[in-house]
């Protein structure tokens, strides 16, 4: 991972973790979701680790979450 993308992958963590707990799941039940580990969704979430994802894996959580995958991919940007 890009050290430049750091911001975009923290935002994306954010996300995931915010439409998770609005859909009510642990981070141990969304990755039984999507045949991962619970380690590796907190790694996803956690801000202070850039946790790259493929875009399958974005596609098998918004799937579960049941939100468009653009939603996670539209960042706010810092200046």
């Amino acid at each position: 991972m890009k050290s430049e993308y750091a911001g975009n992958y923290r935002q994306l963590g954010l996300k995931i973790s915010y439409y998770r707990k609005l859909r009510g799941l642990t981070q141990e039940q969304l990755a039984e979701k999507i045949e991962r580990s619970p380690a590796f969704i907190g790694h996803v979430e956690a801000p202070n680790i850039q946790k790259a994802i493929s875009l399958d894996t974005l596609f098998d959580i918004a799937r579960v979450l049941e939100v468009p995958a653009y939603r996670f991919l539209q960042f706010e940007w810092e200046d």
